[in-house]
């Protein structure tokens, strides 16, 4: 049986574009999520953060994007970090690649292949 692999891809990212070359070059094609476009809720952010084995949402938030510091994010809650990347998917690392119930940042994009 084979897994399911989804990708949540910018394709305007170097990183995001290497990421899904990789998985494509295995063989794989990924369901592609263009978050930009579709971003995520608040629950499957949190799910997202589940998957990715991460003990806080700032590991998932693009600290270095200017947005972060305009919206004063440095000492938010993870609620408030959650809804900032809910409302601006521009503050989501990327790409985040899930099969079954985990998942990895595809940086550097090598990260990916510990669970394909």
């Amino acid at each position: 049986m084979t897994k399911t692999v989804t990708i949540f891809h910018n394709p305007r990212c170097s990183t995001s574009r290497k990421t899904l070359e990789l998985l494509e070059e295995r063989g794989i094609k990924p369901d592609v999520v263009l978050y930009m476009d579709t971003p995520p809720d608040s629950k499957q952010i949190h799910h997202l953060l589940k998957q990715l084995n991460f003990s806080s949402a700032r590991q998932l938030i693009r600290t270095k994007e200017d947005l972060y510091k305009e919206l004063n994010l440095a000492d938010a809650s993870e609620q408030a970090l959650i809804d900032a990347m809910t409302a601006n998917p521009k503050l989501i690392e990327r790409p985040i690649v899930v099969t079954g119930e985990q998942a990895r940042l595809g940086r550097p994009p090598e990260n990916v292949l510990e669970i394909i």
